[in-house]
């Protein structure tokens, strides 16, 4: 078990969504931070509301450093990871949050695409691992929270390069976390697998080279808004439960538990299963909407 108050963590792509969630959660309850992203504005902006927040309650001020950067390039993870650890010595939690999207199926993207997003997605997972690797051993107690996704569990069609890097992220996590326990590492290791949580990552994904309509982008940020219900607060404070019991495997979410259960019981034609169940949503939600407009044309007469 590894205790938050007193602890102090690096958390990448803290800028936004779950990452920022994360910070805020993580210094209410007594932890220290070095919070890094591309997005300084925003990392500026978390650090200001996690001050107000703790204003506002009886925890102690916390620590907290900023840092720029691109987790795409080793180079910088490495001075983050000194950086991080020379203002906090007794660091002893990293979650590799940070991460894109990339819309289009398989023969839509070029392979620089993909290259792109699993320089971001798998190798700043797995180079944040390698460079605080060190540091976390030599605490009395320590934990790697890695982010995949539901998509690292199962894969729908138009996201190849989505699923392939959140399957790697937890198959690397996987094995690294039972290589620490055979050598009694003090370090412990989480893998997440979020399912829908309500932050920018859609907005803020590219599109296939080969895709020339500029519609399905806007419809994939709509078929994204209507199946994300988790918030980015409660999949933190589902991260921090997951830490402090030691959680192997983390869901996020009712719809990822039952998408995780899907799959171990139809793991050939889950995929059928999930069309049959997209289908009466949809048909649901026209129907729920044609029911609305059909109420406001009658108050409207």
């Amino acid at each position: 078990m590894t205790a938050i108050s007193g602890s102090a963590a690096a958390v990448t792509g803290a800028a936004s969504g779950i990452g920022r969630a994360l910070a805020h959660e993580l210094a209410l309850r007594g932890c220290d931070l070095a919070i890094a992203d591309r997005d300084e504005a925003g990392l500026q902006a978390a650090v200001a509301e996690i001050a107000k927040a703790i204003e506002s309650t009886k925890v102690s001020p916390r620590k907290v450093t900023v840092h720029r950067l691109d987790v795409s390039e080793p180079g910088q993870i490495r001075a983050f990871a000194e950086a991080a650890g020379a203002a906090h010595p007794g660091l002893n939690i990293v979650v590799n949050n940070a991460g894109v999207a990339l819309l289009g199926e398989f023969g839509e993207i070029e392979q620089a695409q993909m290259e792109w997003l699993f320089n971001i997605n798998f190798w700043g997972v797995v180079h944040g691992t390698r460079a605080f690797l060190p540091q976390l051993a030599r605490q009395r107690e320590a934990h790697i929270v890695n982010i995949s996704s539901i998509f690292g569990i199962l894969a729908p069609p138009g996201q190849s390069a989505y699923c392939a890097a959140k399957f790697a992220v937890r198959g690397f996590s996987e094995s690294l976390r039972h290589e620490l326990a055979v050598a009694n590492s003090p370090v412990r290791l989480s893998v997440v697998h979020p399912g829908g949580v309500a932050t920018n990552i859609a907005r803020n994904s590219r599109t296939g080279a080969g895709i020339t309509d500029n519609a399905r982008h806007s419809e994939a940020i709509e078929r994204f808004d209507a199946l994300a219900r988790t918030t980015p607060t409660a999949a933190a404070q589902r991260i921090i439960t997951g830490i402090e019991k030691n959680q192997p495997r983390i869901l996020i979410g009712k719809d990822a538990r039952f998408m995780d259960l899907l799959q171990r019981f139809r793991p050939g034609t889950y995929w059928k299963v999930m069309q049959r169940l997209m289908e009466k949503t949809a048909a649901r939600r026209i129907a729920r909407e044609a029911a609305q407009a059909g109420s406001m044309r009658e108050v409207a007469k």
